[in-house]
């Protein structure tokens, strides 16, 4: 690659099976570096649904490294799209914007729900998600819960 090809998002998706371990510490360190250490979430939640074989996670990479990230979660007769995750260099570039709706493409006109952070809660309504509960705290964040009808 040339220096400018080097600089464009490539876009990723696999299974977790499918996953190298560097793929996965890779998502994982992003993970923790948005959730952990930049909004100070003291325990980030763990809910094991990574490795579920309907899982897909999906990933641009820029440089070799992972800019951002999001995974699908299959929950029967609906999705969910969660673990959203920009790091901070590549913020502003409509990266995550681009994995959502690509994780929307992946769910196949089925309803999809999201849990986002209230702050965030207009960025997800211009994305199609509409709130559809009471908020909460998860992480000692507040949350809100949303969801997309098919078109």
């Amino acid at each position: 690659m040339t220096g400018a090809d080097a600089s464009v998002p490539v876009l990723r998706r696999a299974l977790f099976a499918e996953l190298t371990p560097f793929e996965v510490y890779a998502l994982c360190r992003l993970r923790v570096d948005v959730f952990v250490v930049e909004q100070r979430c003291p325990y980030p939640e763990l809910d094991g649904r990574d490795v579920e074989p309907g899982t897909e996670h999906l990933w641009f990479e820029i440089d070799c490294a992972v800019a951002a990230t999001v995974r699908v979660l299959d929950d029967g007769g609906s999705r969910a799209i969660g673990r959203v995750a920009t790091a901070e260099p590549f913020r502003r570039r409509g990266l995550a914007a681009r994995l959502v709706e690509e994780g929307v493409a992946l769910c196949g006109g089925l309803p999809i729900t999201l849990g986002a952070q209230a702050h965030l809660e207009g960025w997800y309504e211009r994305l199609g998600f509409r709130r559809s509960g009471p908020g909460y705290v998860e992480d000692g964040i507040p949350h809100v819960p949303m969801r997309r009808e098919p078109a």
